[in-house]
């Protein structure tokens, strides 16, 4: 790839997950210094010694500037410029508190977990913020969009979006992650709302992996698709949202990635529900987190916050939940009273 005219930015990741990983390779071949941090010993070994993620894109040769530590003092540092979250959102809270200790007030936080806290509602940046009441540090920039990590490694053409409260703090991660050659980055100041898409949309993968898994149509994913935009976009204007946000990347671009994809996790649970697995076994299965199964929580605890009507996800947190079949949901959901579109 051509030459990038910033400067070189000390970076670390914490978590060696797929989609640290594929920003790891993303950002060492923008020639900025990147650490990853994971508690995974045997992950962090492979990674110093043979350049390789052992767990997660294993096909991936990691460049030399990408290195990886379990220790978060040696990740983080005093020169860490950037800290990019990017674990499951059941494990955000003790990492960023233990994360909490080494930041400086040089060090800006990307957020890169899509999620929603399941017992407050909470987006990850809303989360990050109230554990670093105390701490001095740069800002935070949340990141979403159509981004499957394997495909992000793959170089394959593709944009995301980088939102904060403060555009100059946006701008910023904008340029450490642009890549001329496949990622188009954008700049966004509605945190909220690309959150809430992030988070929602995978609640909807599970519907659309369902909708597959039964054998139904492109007629029916249209439908939900579509039909789970208006619960995301009503859910989201509710909490503050604007409402074009959720016509952009982060609302319908990551929605019709995320729930048409095979290579999508929470996808593949929803084909796991429509072959009348448990969730258990589903999850076992995957060997990774599909963030869409707490999402569905605290979607339905939005819901209700808000006194927004979710007939969807209300449909995917039973499935989950309550252990009900797919094809009485999707009765269920057929034989509601007729309504108009848009009331």
């Amino acid at each position: 790839m051509p030459e990038l005219d910033g400067p070189t930015v000390n970076i670390t990741i914490l978590g060696g997950g797929s989609w640290g990983t594929a920003l790891a390779l993303l950002l060492a071949e923008n020639h900025h210094k990147v650490t990853i941090w994971d508690r995974d010993q045997e992950l962090v070994a492979s990674i110093k010694q043979h350049h390789v993620n052992p767990r997660y894109l294993t096909e991936i040769i990691l460049p030399e500037n990408v290195k990886a530590a379990a220790s978060m003092r040696e990740a983080i540092g005093p020169k860490a410029e950037w800290v990019i979250v990017a674990v499951s959102s059941n494990g955000i809270r003790d990492v960023v508190m233990e994360a909490a200790e080494y930041l400086t007030p040089q060090t800006g936080i990307i957020s890169a977990s899509k999620g929603l806290e399941p017992d407050t509602g909470f987006t990850m940046s809303e989360v990050i913020s109230l554990l670093l009441q105390q701490t001095d540090y740069r800002g935070i920039v949340a990141l979403s969009g159509p981004n499957l990590a394997s495909e992000i490694a793959r170089h394959t053409p593709s944009a995301t979006v980088c939102a904060s409260d403060d555009i100059n703090l946006a701008h910023a991660a904008q340029e450490v992650l642009v890549a001329p050659d496949f990622l188009r980055v954008y700049t966004h100041t509605d945190v909220k709302g690309i959150e809430i898409g992030g988070a929602i949309k995978n609640v909807l993968a599970i519907a659309a992996g369902v909708s597959d898994g039964l054998g139904f149509g492109d007629n029916t994913k249209a439908a939900l698709m579509t039909r789970g935009l208006m619960e995301m976009t009503q859910l989201g204007l509710k909490a503050g949202a604007k409402p074009l946000t959720f016509l952009g990347l982060a609302g319908v671009g990551d929605l019709m990635a995320t729930a048409t994809s095979k290579l999508s996790r929470n996808y593949r649970v929803g084909l796991g529900l429509a072959q009348r697995k448990s969730i258990e076994q589903v999850l076992t299965e995957l060997h990774q987190a599909a963030e869409g199964v707490p999402t569905t929580r605290a979607a339905k605890l939005l819901a209700k916050r808000y006194a927004v009507s979710t007939p969807l996800i209300d449909a995917i947190y039973d499935l989950l939940y309550k252990g009900k079949s797919p094809v009485a949901t999707v009765h269920d959901l057929l034989s509601r009273p007729a309504r108009d579109e848009f009331s």
